[in-house]
């Protein structure tokens, strides 16, 4: 029998185009060898990584003529498939084994043979027109905001009473924040003849609360007597618009990451908001929204706006990686390349690198601007809000105290430099971004930043016309966003949360060890859920529920996944699942014994790792090519017990059911009296730009689904 000594021809393409989204389209390759070979594969060099195409993906195919010179030899396809790579020159090497025996194959008996294949970018759709300033500069504006955020957590989930030196430390220290700052800032804007100029802040319930109960006590030494007094007269302050200059905007009362939990317990934390703002300031929260940690998922969409929301406010460079073409900055942009599957928008093509201030990676100032953005439910219904940016680079550094630290004019000058240079203002949809901090830490919650720094702003503005400072509901009143050209954005929260990658790893920290006390907390978390839920939909005036329920709130507290490794954080969860528990277990025995039970499972946002499967992953201080195989986790949980559980993949060629395996409950190292199963199942390899949600049935026959996710698998 004759052995495979060379490569006899090989048919490929010299170039392709890139498709829509910018990735390869898929390929052939035919090539003949002159016998049967062995272990044969191709592996595409691109500029992130090996590619490597075997196995059923390359198989021999029947040939046309036999002759006998070419009987002994055989014809191959190999079919790559697309997405692999992006624009650029591919080094192609096609191989395969002399030996049968792989364990007894060294270096030299690999045949290769190399090819170049170059990839150019997908041709650019038709841009959209924009009106450009031309030569005449002083047509372009500059719209920017500032958002200041307010919070103090409970630091014991079962004692509302708990108090402390080291709280009445932190409260002391923030006394001007949380009573007269916010209106020394807004008195300048007035007086110094801003017509539209005010800011947004937002105030956490647990945060009211707390300063309500100082007042009534006399904690910090009386400090908070009248605390609200001078914020309720600064909400008489409006702007040219007819808004106020303070505007208080939509929140969760207990400062929930809002995309990890329950789509009813997002509309619920921000009702409870909306009571306590109305209480303590006299005036109803905005329609706007400020998220908690500023993290955002298109899948809290519909939540939203049943929750009576318009706009939500999020992070920047979210936007920027969600376009095709994104300039990846690599390690210094603290975060993992963009999953493809994220980048469903335009390639920009105005990228700027700040100068100046620390700004990891660049920025498109086109795109600092309202848009609307949308999501797809497993249904197929589309769901669409405002989403309004907060520049990450430049609000970081106004965090750090404004002019101490930012150069408003030079900073901005920069945005409004790129913006005339290359022609992209649009004069009905100019731009607007906030500059959004925390308001009671670090510079940005100074004395100093509010008065003096202020009062430096507003004289700035008042000599540049580049410039103007205004409310976000002034600029939207003024220049609306047009509904029919809606985006996506990528998952994330703010820097400061680990620089707000997509995956939310934040809250996810040492997910891939044995134990995680995180992952604990939130095992315990969607079992609690369930347990309230269910007693919510079938006794909703069960005498305990009220009390069970504001605990499952404040357990959904993300200040509690923050402080990780910490016991006085990582126990918290857990303390009030278990107190609510005791409070709930009998009414669920009962309400299960007689099949009352009407709620479905309780499903946990699924994560995927590697978080790029076939992309790029962390190694010691660089990047490393992560596996191709994907693994989607989750957890689950009823009460009346679980049945099937399967995820439901829908790809280019079809749709496919995936059974999910059950792991068992997460071990808990917490004490919890309830905890949820951990989920898991493998992704198909290669699949491409996919979409899924699970699906799960509880022992009653009630059927919960999750939220429509995507995942790129290449």
């Amino acid at each position: 029998m004759a052995s495979f000594t060379r490569f006899v021809s090989i048919a490929m393409p010299e170039s392709l185009t890139c498709e829509e989204k910018g990735r390869n389209p898929a390929f052939d390759i035919a090539f003949a060898t002159d016998a049967a070979a062995p272990f044969l594969q191709v592996i595409l060099h691109t500029g992130s990584g090996q590619q490597i195409v075997k196995g059923e993906a390359i198989q021999p195919v029947e040939r046309k003529r036999k002759s006998a010179a070419a009987a002994a030899g055989v014809d191959y396809i190999a079919r790559v498939p697309a997405g692999l790579t992006g624009p650029g020159e591919v080094k192609v090497q096609i191989e395969g084994c002399t030996k049968a025996d792989l364990s007894q194959a060294g270096g030299a008996d690999w045949i290769k043979e190399f090819r170049t294949l170059k990839i150019a970018a997908a041709p650019r759709p038709a841009a959209r027109p924009r009106a450009s300033a031309g030569a005449d500069a002083s047509a372009v504006k500059l719209y920017f905001g500032i958002h200041k955020h307010m919070h103090q957590p409970y630091y014991n989930t079962t004692d509302r009473a708990y108090w402390d030196g080291e709280k009445d430390g932190i409260f002391g220290a923030r006394v001007g924040p949380y009573t007269d700052f916010i209106p020394a800032a807004v008195h300048q804007y007035e007086g110094g003849g801003l017509p539209h100029a005010g800011l947004s802040t937002s105030w956490s319930g647990s945060l009211i609360e707390q300063l309500d109960r100082c007042a009534a006590e006399h904690l910090c030494g009386g400090r908070f007597g009248g605390w609200n007094q001078p914020l309720r007269q600064a909400i008489e302050l409006k702007t040219a618009g007819g808004h106020r200059r303070v505007d208080f905007t939509a929140f969760g009362f207990f400062h929930p990451l809002m995309p990890l939990i329950p789509a009813r317990d997002i509309v619920k934390q921000i009702e409870w908001h909306r009571a306590v703002v109305r209480q303590a300031f006299g005036v109803e929260a905005s329609t706007i929204l400020f998220p908690p940690e500023t993290a955002f998922h298109v899948r809290m969409i519909p939540a939203l706006l049943q929750a009576g929301v318009t706009a939500v406010i999020y992070d920047s460079i979210h936007r920027f990686r969600a376009c095709r073409d994104y300039p990846y900055a690599g390690i210094n942009e603290g975060m993992l390349p963009p999953n493809p599957s994220e980048q469903a928008n335009d390639p920009a093509d105005d990228w700027l690198q700040l100068h100046n201030i620390w700004a990891g990676s660049k920025i498109s100032p086109s795109l600092l601007k309202p848009e609307y953005v949308q999501y797809t439910d497993p249904d197929g219904v589309t769901s669409k809000l405002v989403a309004v940016p907060a520049e990450r680079y430049i609000g970081n550094e106004d965090a750090r105290g404004g002019y101490g630290a930012l150069q408003y004019g030079a900073v901005l000058g920069q945005v409004y430099d790129q913006i005339v240079a290359t022609g992209s203002f649009d004069p009905k949809h100019p731009p607007f971004f906030l500059l959004h901090s925390d308001g009671d830490n670090h510079g940005g919650g100074a004395d100093s930043y509010y008065k003096n720094n202020t009062g430096q702003l507003v004289q700035w503005l008042n000599g540049d016309p580049r410039f103007e400072l205004t409310t976000i509901r002034d600029y939207l009143d003024r220049f609306p966003p047009d509904p029919a050209q809606a985006v996506h954005i990528e998952p994330g929260s703010w820097s400061g949360a680990d620089n707000g990658d997509p995956q939310f790893m934040k809250w996810f920290s040492r997910y891939n060890e044995s134990y995680s006390p995180d992952l604990n907390s939130w095992a315990v978390l969607t079992a609690f859920q369930n347990m309230v839920h269910t007693i919510e939909d079938a006794e909703p005036d069960h005498p305990a529920l009220g009390e069970a329920m504001r605990l499952l709130l404040l357990a959904e507290t993300s200040c509690y996944w923050y402080w990780t490794g910490q016991t006085i954080w990582d126990q918290q969860v857990t303390n009030a699942a278990n107190l609510g528990e005791r409070m709930l277990a009998a009414a669920l025995k009962a309400l299960t014994a007689t099949g009352r039970d009407r709620t479905g499972p309780t499903i946990f946002a699924p994560w995927v790792t590697p978080e790029n499967p076939g992309g790029k992953r962390w190694g010691q201080g660089c990047l490393l090519d992560a596996p191709r195989d994907g693994t989607v986790h989750t957890f689950i949980q009823d009460v009346s017990g679980l049945g099937d559980v399967r995820l439901v993949l829908r790809t280019p060629s079809g749709e496919r059911v995936l059974p999910m395996q059950n792991r068992g409950p997460y071990p808990s190292q917490t004490g919890a009296a309830v905890t949820s199963h951990y989920y898991t199942a493998l992704l198909p390899v290669g699949a491409g730009d996919v979409r899924y949600f699970i699906e799960a049935v509880d022992g009653r026959g009630n059927v919960a689904r999750s939220a429509l996710e995507r995942i790129y698998l290449a």
